[in-house]
């Protein structure tokens, strides 16, 4: 009994720190909104300002990391697991927590130690003038985050101890477990030259903790941390990086962007505004089957294009629209996949973080990108709505539609009321952004704001529903960028086992043809899709690509159009897709991870399908000028 006492202090520890981030993520939508008012209206900017804002962003999401631990908020693929007995979760969770939460925290934990006592004694200040001083002191909430991460894994460890009725089960797993480590380090003691490529091996071990149930961001982290230990050429000096990276993450305004939508969507969700839009565009369809379906897409394909973050695109689409389409008796599979779908279009639909990458990496116009991106981002919508609208005729009880015993007219002037509000507050969103006048973060900001007064209108705005949006904010934002930081780890220590110089031989190697190597070039990216980031991927893979492109004459533009389309069906492939993930992650219990994998198979083929037209007719992509 004396654990469990224990075990709640540990976990009022990280309830305080989610809640402090709670308020912080509220305070720097604030922040936020009010630093664009300043400088666009009165010309009156500060770069200490602007650097107490992603100070905050950096706050939030890493003191929610061991929140949504104790929450159960990081994710996992659940297809065996939701079929698990109560004790065999508990041993799952017992091996999560051992095996990889606490072993690669406390790595994290010593390295990121060194960083940030380096930057105390070098007195480490912002580099920019008017910019904050101490540097160290949000280096060192990395390594605060990381031992808050370490004590709740230990709760959760004395938790599922106390859930198991059969400690006996444990142990057995925990011999198993002890002999192959055993084995492990008799083969690396005397120099056993691997039976596989390791880079073959860290792909298949991850792929089978996935399946078992572990969370996806740990399991990344943890296979990074086996590999770098067991291989004498990588070393777990390779990881000394990964606080680095992390702290590049840390200072990426652009991802500041993500719990500021998040935010906005939930407040829109919990107010039932966002619902109502949903409903109402259902309603004009009238008899048309999958009609909410199709509003789905038409919103998601909105919303995706006024944040360019898959992320927050798919957890805002998952919040507000997944309840709405399981109330009216869509398929689970269908809801799902229209929404990762849909969210999924801000890979390619401008403005895109993809294509800016792409275009840095490339040496091309982002301006360019961006126009060429529009008609392959229409063309997608398109093929997604004609696929709704022959599935609904189909099988017509997996999309029903939406009948009002109104007068049509009637119809049409509610959902009018209903659609204007909220359709304001995202065409000013998305206007801002195309306009120039904002930047995704500050137009997040900006409608979270709007959001607030949407909710006020309403009569519905109080402090519950406030709580209720930051508090799931900090969760799911600590989710995604757990994955994200897992995720890194994960490609720190393939491109030290040689996964980087496997790629550069494989496309440098004799392959024919412009249309073979092109062939060949997008398969790997798509396969690369399913493991790292595509960030990871721009810097890594998209260098070498560049002088064979220009070798073989092939149009960049078009050759780069063609990855972000790529990386945008990687994003959507089970089992590794990271917008399935995110989609979890948000709907918890409400749709199983079969049912998403179901329905995203069909958008998937759509994709390969958009891909193949734009491949087969390259001056489409042209429509809108050079």
């Amino acid at each position: 009994m004396m654990q469990f006492d224990f075990s709640y202090y540990l976990d009022r520890i990280s309830k305080y720190a989610g809640l402090i981030a709670a308020v912080l993520v509220v305070a720097l939508s604030l922040l936020v909104a009010y630093d664009a008012m300043m400088r666009y209206l009165f010309s009156a900017g500060s770069i200490a300002l602007q650097e107490v804002e992603w100070h905050l962003f950096d706050i939030v999401f890493l003191l929610g990391l061991s929140y949504a631990l104790k929450h159960d908020k990081h994710v996992r693929v659940d297809i065996f697991f939701e079929r698990y007995s109560r004790d065999t979760k508990a041993v799952v969770q017992i091996l999560s927590m051992l095996l990889l939460v606490i072993p690669f925290s406390l790595l994290f934990v010593s390295d990121a130690f060194d960083m940030a006592y380096q930057s105390f004694l070098q007195h480490e200040v912002s580099p920019d003038p008017g910019g904050l001083g101490s540097r160290w002191v949000i280096k060192a909430v990395l390594v605060l985050a990381f031992v808050l991460l370490i004590l709740q894994a230990v709760s959760e460890v004395l938790k599922a101890w106390h859930q198991l009725e059969s400690k006996s089960k444990l142990w057995r797993v925990l011999a198993v477990v002890a002999v192959l480590g055993a084995m492990v380090y008799l083969a690396w003691y005397n120099r056993m030259a691997f039976w596989f490529d390791p880079v073959f091996l860290m792909f298949a071990m991850a792929l089978v903790l996935l399946m078992l149930g572990f969370q996806v961001a740990f399991v990344f982290g943890g296979v990074a941390l086996f590999f770098a230990m067991i291989s004498d050429e990588v070393g777990l000096h390779v990881l000394e990086m990964l606080p680095y990276r992390t702290y590049g993450i840390m200072g990426n305004i652009t991802l500041m962007a993500v719990p500021l939508f998040i935010l906005m969507g939930l407040i829109l969700e919990k107010s039932k505004m966002a619902e109502n839009l949903l409903s109402s565009m259902g309603k004009l369809f009238g008899s048309v089957r999958g009609g909410l379906a199709i509003s789905v897409v038409l919103v998601g394909a909105i919303l995706a294009a006024s944040t360019g973050i898959v992320g927050a695109s798919v957890v805002m689409m998952s919040l507000i629209a997944l309840p709405l389409m399981l109330k009216h008796n869509y398929s689970p599979a269908l809801a799902s996949g229209s929404i990762a779908a849909s969210g999924t279009l801000g890979q390619l639909i401008p403005p895109s973080i993809v294509l800016i990458v792409l275009g840095d990496q490339m040496h091309l116009s982002v301006g360019d990108l961006f126009k060429a991106a529009v008609v392959p981002g229409i063309l997608l919508i398109i093929l997604y709505i004609l696929y709704i609208l022959i599935f609904a005729f189909l099988r017509k009880e997996a999309a029903p539609a939406i009948i009002s015993d109104e007068p049509y007219k009637t119809v049409a002037k509610a959902a009018f009321k209903a659609i204007l509000p909220p359709l304001l507050l995202i065409a000013a969103v998305l206007g801002s952004i195309f306009a120039g006048i904002a930047s995704p973060t500050e137009s997040a900001a900006i409608g979270v704001l709007g959001a607030f007064a949407l909710a006020a209108y309403n009569r519905v705005l109080d402090f519950e529903l406030v709580r209720y949006a930051a508090v799931e904010t900090v969760k799911l934002t600590a989710m995604i960028f757990m994955i994200l930081i897992g995720a890194t780890a994960f490609s720190l220590v393939f491109n030290e086992l040689g996964g980087g110089d496997m790629a550069l031989q494989f496309f440098t190697g004799d392959v024919g043809s412009k249309w073979t190597f092109i062939l060949i070039a997008m398969m790997v990216i798509f396969l690369l899709g399913f493991f790292i980031d595509f960030i990871e991927i721009a810097f890594v893979v998209v260098p070498i690509l560049v002088p064979i492109v220009a070798s073989f004459g092939i149009d960049p533009v078009w050759f780069a159009i063609l990855i972000a389309m790529n990386l945008q069906a990687s994003f959507l492939t089970p089992p590794f897709g990271f917008a399935l993930f995110y989609l979890k992650g948000a709907a918890g219990d409400k749709v199983t991870t079969a049912a998403i994998y179901r329905g995203v198979v069909p958008f998937i083929i759509l994709q390969v399908v958009a891909l193949g037209i734009i491949v087969l007719f390259p001056d489409l992509i042209y429509l809108f000028g050079k």
